[in-house]
């Protein structure tokens, strides 16, 4: 199963008996059985048949649109799932409850411990690298997590060890083509931003789906706060998968060169940088053979894919927001 991304401006989108076909410049640029998408993704323009989108309906696969640059436009979802208990669960345990400060600290561990994890790394094998500094800061942030009590101080907790790690990413890139100097966004205006930004759009594609096949209101999280058209809850499941999928898959594309600046092209009135045709293409193949990758999980004891794992972390919560698990384990990964 694997999602298919959709480049090619005016490119049409068809369906032929159980095959899913796209078609620009009239040629056939994809044909590929039904049976083996999970999702759609269209960057920029294109045609989708009625056909389609009622095949995709019926077997509840999400279509999304994103702008040719990666910012998202919205999605086609299928019927929200028929378990009425969960959303229930779910909106009980709204605003100031034991359970949502529980999740919330959950989401906050994952995500900085994960980023932990990474500098951890990189400072075992760049023992010339400056990280010390920025990992205590991060342990700092990650230490009083337990014991505060309040949402909004946990998302305190969350901003200081995101500065952590943010404050010294530039160190983690091996190549002088590339800096990056603080994380930017709405437009990105340099293109590691660029391509963190574009790869947590594809994230919360993916695991706004699970949170969908899960049963929940993606509209209602916990850690982030409500805002009309927000998927909070998907945002907040998000925040462990970033570190573990996105970031570590820039790093890579960057350091070994599989992207150089040659990939990027910048809008002269407004500055945002993106990629081109061919850099998409790279980043996508990429991003798809992350999600494809597997490892053992630390809760569930057995190997999953990183796609799989975003429908065992919905679950999960699933489980805890029901009362059949006393607490919600993120994903962290050593």
């Amino acid at each position: 199963m694997s999602t298919v991304y959709v480049m090619e401006n005016d490119a049409f989108i068809g369906k032929v008996d159980e095959r899913l076909t796209v078609k620009a410049d009239k040629k056939t640029i994809l044909d590929v059985p039904l049976i083996k998408i999970n999702g759609i993704v269209v960057l920029g323009r294109a045609t989708v048949s009625p056909a389609v989108i009622t095949e995709l309906l019926k077997n509840q696969i999400c279509l999304t649109f994103l702008t040719e640059n990666g910012k998202y436009l919205g999605r086609l979802e299928p019927e929200v799932t028929k378990n009425i208990f969960i959303r229930k669960a779910q909106w009980q345990a709204a605003g100031e409850s034991l359970e949502a400060i529980h999740l919330v600290r959950a989401f906050v561990r994952g995500k900085l411990k994960n980023y932990r994890q990474v500098l951890l790394r990189a400072q075992r094998e760049y023992a010339h690298l400056k990280l010390s500094s920025h990992i205590t800061r991060l342990e700092n942030a990650i230490a009083p997590i337990n014991q505060t009590s309040k949402i909004n101080s946990l998302r305190g907790l969350e901003g200081a060890g995101s500065a952590a790690y943010f404050g010294c990413f530039d160190q983690l890139i091996k190549t002088s083509e590339f800096e990056f100097a603080t994380r930017n966004r709405r437009p990105p205006t340099d293109p590691v931003n660029a391509l963190l930004s574009f790869g947590y759009s594809l994230l919360r594609h993916d695991v706004q789906s699970a949170v969908n096949i899960a049963g929940f209101d993606p509209y209602l999280g916990y850690l982030h706060v409500e805002r009309y058209g927000r998927p909070s809850l998907a945002l907040d499941v998000m925040e462990e998968f970033r570190p573990l999928v996105v970031d570590g898959m820039v790093l890579s594309l960057i350091n070994k060169r599989s992207l150089t600046p040659d990939n990027f092209i910048t809008e002269p009135l407004s500055g945002a940088v993106n990629l081109t045709k061919e850099g998409l293409r790279i980043f996508l193949t990429a991003y798809q053979q992350k999600k494809q990758s597997s490892f053992k999980h630390p809760v569930m004891g057995t190997k999953c894919t990183y796609q799989e794992a975003f429908e065992i972390q919905a679950r999960l919560l699933g489980k805890y927001l029901m009362g059949e698990v006393d607490k919600y384990p993120p994903l962290v990964l050593k």
